[in-house]
């Protein structure tokens, strides 16, 4: 009985080694940069300093055709209990984070501060108005900071996680092979919902 859980568990280790080793080869740099230049994710970012040895950096964009100053007010509300995380809900929901996620713009939810705790574990540690919004985790383990950059009438809307495993142990990176590609199925549905969020609210302005 043992020897047959023993040879279970090697194998199950053994499928895990090569599903780590298959996704670091393939996929891993496509998911951590996705929607980034070369040039976006090779660049010091603000927020970076908040945590500067970093395990994990990952570096996703998108092209939002609406200036940062209507790409900003998406940014400042998200949070449970405020504007949502315009990903997946189900799945946030499923998670017990009581996640909604607003497709208009919340006035009570615009006047974010340095030192706030909009959800998460978070707190708000750069702001910079129409171009940073950078938070940590209590832990300090994680940053996760917002760059908007003008472009040709558009704006880059660049999001940066930074990581840190120290401590974590071999659980915690193994996990880690579930965590990542999961987390970039749910971010790039986030910038693409304030994507298409911003890109409304700016048709609809200059309708008027």
């Amino acid at each position: 009985m043992m020897r047959a859980m023993r040879a279970r568990l090697l194998l199950l280790f053994g499928a895990l080694g090569a599903l780590a080793l298959a996704y670091r080869r393939v996929l891993r740099d496509r998911h951590l940069t996705w929607g980034a230049t070369p040039e976006e994710a090779g660049a010091s970012l603000p927020g970076d300093e908040l945590l500067p040895d970093a395990d994990i950096v990952a570096t996703r964009a998108v092209r939002i055709d609406a200036p940062s100053s209507e790409v900003w007010p998406w940014l400042v509300q998200m949070g449970p209990g405020r504007g949502g995380a315009y990903t997946y809900d189900w799945i946030e929901n499923l998670l017990g984070l009581d996640i909604h996620s607003a497709d208009e713009v919340l006035p009570d939810f615009q006047d974010l501060e340095v030192g706030d705790e909009p959800g998460l574990g978070m707190r708000v540690e750069l702001l910079e108005p129409e171009r940073v919004l950078a938070s940590r985790s209590g832990d300090g383990r994680w940053v996760w900071s917002f760059v908007l950059v003008p472009d040709e009438g558009g704006t880059r809307l660049v999001s940066r996680n930074r990581i840190s495993m120290r401590g974590g142990g071999l659980g915690a990176r193994l996990g880690m092979i579930v965590m990542e590609p999961g987390s970039w199925v749910m971010e790039r549905k986030m910038l693409l919902g304030i994507k298409e969020r911003a890109e409304r609210m700016h048709a609809q302005t200059a309708v008027r």
